[in-house]
């Protein structure tokens, strides 16, 4: 652990250690509490040991595991705990209350400079595999083109050659079912609500098919 924490300290990583950062006096659970709360990245070390007192809930790791537990249930797609496991030989390397979280696998001395690279990139944002950027829609163009050939109506609703398009068949149709649907429920009243896109558009008639299913009430 010393020295994997000496590592991350030489590469910019400013990392804390009891051993460095916990004097004889000092209340052990609150340095625990506040080196976990304050961090922005916790390292848990799942060696055979540690994986058995956490499941236990034996002693410091027991504490440890409910300062976890409760920040974990707070934020369950948290990425603030990194497992790392080391000198462990069970079947389940990381401890039940870190759930099914990814590990850095730590169990090879051969392969500890790789591994402390691929730590150091993930605690340092710059990951070997990066995210291409989004590139441009190739056809966006083409969906331009179509959209300036479609009718644009103004704040009234009223296209320049005075057609109203909120009384399109498509509007009429979607009115007809969805009072019939309603006659079926029972319901003695409704709500209607008709708009229109005074400008073009680039999104996609799925993106605003989806948009409105979101919007339902």
């Amino acid at each position: 652990m010393r020295r994997l924490a000496t590592d991350l300290r030489n590469n910019g990583i400013d990392a804390s250690l009891d051993e460095w950062d916990l004097a004889p006096g000092q209340d052990i659970t609150l340095f625990m509490q506040n080196g976990i709360t304050n961090s922005d990245r916790v390292l848990i070390i799942c060696t055979d040991n540690y994986v058995s007192k956490a499941e236990e809930g034996e002693g410091g790791v027991g504490y440890e595991r409910l300062i976890v537990t409760s920040e974990v249930v707070g934020s369950i797609d948290t990425k603030k705990f990194i497992p790392i496991i080391r000198d462990n030989s069970r079947e389940r390397p990381v401890p039940s209350f870190l759930g099914p979280r990814m590990y850095i696998d730590f169990l090879s001395e051969s392969e500890y400079d790789r591994k402390l690279d691929e730590l150091l990139r993930e605690l340092l944002g710059v990951p070997t595999n990066a995210k291409p950027s989004l590139g441009e829609n190739p056809f966006s163009g083409q969906l331009k083109d179509r959209l300036s050939k479609q009718r644009i109506a103004g704040p009234t609703g009223v296209t320049e050659s005075g057609k109203s398009i909120l009384e399109d068949k498509w509007f009429e149709s979607e009115q007809f079912d969805a009072e019939t649907g309603i006659s079926k429920l029972g319901i003695n009243g409704r709500m209607e609500l008709r708009f229109a896109l005074h400008e073009s558009t680039n999104k996609t008639q799925v993106d605003l098919l989806n948009a409105v299913r979101k919007s339902e009430i």
